[in-house]
């Protein structure tokens, strides 16, 4: 008989000790940690999210954002930006998460805000995990996720230290695309500009998301920099 575990939907299964953020990072590392779906651990709660992402309003929208911030950030040498199945982990925040998207500055790396935890396989430039504070985070809003994106990651993200959130809802007829900047320990919504712009320290440059139907119908979103 295995020791006790909550069981999710039959096909998960939680060990009940993973509800400590140091186990449930051992368990996330384990052969036992499902593969596919998003779990995250938030302040002592396990949250589990085994519902695919929707392909118009977050898959889409996902890669129009990532691709913009790698040029932004990794083809300028500036850093790095992760993808889908980036563990983040925080003392400072409980939390241990997988983001929509991560940008890490060298300059971050380099003062020790932020580190790349090894492997398993103790193999030289092998990571597994970004432990610490993030330059950047962003969330896309899905259905499954409206009081897990907007209210109990930002607490969180506030709490360990991550010094800018962009919250991104494309559900609706409009697009939510809303930049956060951390002050005294709490996120503050930059305005947007008379033409729609907001200002991202991390990325140097005013954003503003747009978006249009292609000729089948689905859509095209669009990330658009200037100075």
């Amino acid at each position: 008989m295995g020791s006790p575990a909550v069981i999710f939907e039959e096909r998960l299964r939680v060990p009940v000790e993973a509800h400590d953020l140091a186990r449930f990072r051992s368990w996330a590392f384990s052969p036992d940690f499902p593969e596919s779906g998003r779990i995250d651990f938030l302040g002592g709660d396990v949250e589990v999210d085994m519902s695919p992402e929707d392909l118009q309003t977050h898959g889409t929208l996902k890669a129009e954002l990532a691709a913009v911030l790698y040029d932004a950030i990794s083809r300028a040498d500036r850093g790095q930006v992760f993808i889908d199945s980036s563990r983040v982990s925080s003392r400072e925040g409980d939390l241990s998460v997988e983001p929509d998207v991560v940008v890490v500055l060298w300059e971050s790396l380099e003062a020790g805000r932020v580190r790349y935890q090894p492997a398993a396989s103790g193999k030289e430039g092998r990571f597994r995990e970004i432990e610490g504070a993030p330059d950047l985070i962003v969330e896309i809003v899905s259905d499954a996720s409206v009081g897990k994106d907007t209210r109990r990651l930002p607490a969180r993200y506030a709490a360990a230290g991550v010094p800018e959130l962009w919250l991104v809802d494309a559900r609706g007829d409009e697009i939510l695309f809303a930049v956060h900047m951390l002050e005294a320990g709490f996120y503050r919504r930059v305005a947007a500009d008379a033409e729609g712009r907001v200002a991202s320290r991390v990325v140097g440059r005013r954003l503003r998301l747009s978006r249009e139907r292609t000729r089948l119908g689905t859509w095209r979103y669009h990330l658009e920099t200037t100075a």
